[in-house]
């Protein structure tokens, strides 16, 4: 999931497009308009604590804390992802730094609990705010964040500061004027592998797909793969302008680890790691599927949309948030792959 799903985004979305400020913010107009929809899980009040952020084991060395299925807001404090944390031998190598500094500290008085090890890397499976906005907390602490280079031309663009200026309204006061994009200390440009306290890490890169700067995690001697946001578990993917004909590709790369744990950039930990991979690239098997007929056929996409069979999708949490928008995104694109 993403910063774009926070509802008083989703309103303003359309007035940046018109405006030219990001012609890839576009999403429906009668989505922007929708009531709150009901599987909507309700958070505490704003300014409330974050629901409970406990870690759970995934693994000999590596655990998790999951984020809710929900839009980001305050009174969430933007907990809608996933992040994980392996302990090695000479320090702790984190995966994700969650959607605020708040997030961030929490996550690391969970390390603590487990570990007095310092925290000495940072791995970013993407720049979408709801993983990097904790980066701060962790780079405040020595840690050296890596990543993949395809994400400096978001944190250079206009659409990243007028992200953090809007997240600074619908985020507060989790987000605030302190908060700050923070870059790599190491741009990685293709797979590489790390060796850290004696724990190998291959990082695969396989964008663009969910995003330009898409980069998984394997740990082969515990077969446990982090997805990033190329997995998403028991909810529906949040597509937004993503490439998503190589993201069925990428999903032959993760496919191809055989993992035996996967951790999902949303949702519960899987160790069902084929289902559930198989279960993102078939919706966006289906997307495309559907859309690309219509735009071959120059059907409109309110005729396509209501044409086409959701239920083997429609039960699964955020589906009235994200379908839509996943749906008329891709029949943009496809329009402009048709030949």
């Amino acid at each position: 999931m993403n910063f774009f799903l926070t509802l008083p985004f989703l309103r303003r979305a359309r007035c940046y497009a018109l405006a030219g400020l990001a012609a890839t913010w576009i999403t429906v107009p009668v989505l922007a308009q929708s009531p709150a929809p009901s599987d909507t899980k309700a958070g505490p009040i704003a300014g409330a604590p974050a629901p409970d952020m406990v870690a759970q084991r995934v693994s000999p060395s590596a655990w998790y804390v999951e984020g809710l299925s929900a839009l980001g807001s305050g009174a969430n404090q933007n907990f809608i992802s996933n992040a994980a944390f392996v302990v090695t031998a000479t320090g702790v190598v984190v995966i994700d730094a969650l959607g605020s500094p708040a997030l961030a500290e929490r996550l690391m008085a969970e390390i603590r609990k487990v570990t007095p090890l310092p925290i000495t890397h940072v791995i970013v499976t993407h720049y979408h705010a709801d993983h990097i906005y904790g980066l701060q907390a962790f780079k405040a602490q020595g840690a050296r964040i890596v990543a993949h280079r395809a994400a400096l031309e978001y944190l250079n663009s206009d659409i990243a500061r007028l992200r953090l200026d809007a997240s600074r309204q619908d985020l507060a006061p989790w987000i605030d004027d302190k908060t700050r994009l923070v870059p790599a200390d190491e741009w990685i440009d293709g797979p590489k592998e790390l060796t850290i306290g004696g724990v190998r890490f291959m990082l695969q890169p396989v964008g663009p797909s969910h995003t330009p700067e898409d980069l998984v995690i394997y740990m082969p001697h515990e077969k446990v793969l982090f997805a990033g946001d190329l997995v998403f578990r028991s909810r529906i993917p949040f597509v937004g302008q993503a490439d998503s004909g190589h993201w069925i590709k990428a999903m032959e790369t993760l496919l191809a680890f055989e993992a035996s744990v996967v951790v999902p950039g949303h949702g519960p930990l899987s160790a069902e790691a084929r289902k559930d991979m198989e279960l993102t690239r078939n919706y966006l098997i289906y997307l495309r599927t559907t859309m690309g007929q219509a735009a071959k056929n120059m059907e409109p996409f309110e005729d396509a949309y209501r044409a086409a069979d959701w239920t083997q999708f429609e039960h699964l949490p955020l589906f009235r948030v994200a379908n839509r928008m996943n749906a008329y995104n891709t029949y943009l694109l496809m329009e402009r792959e048709a030949p």
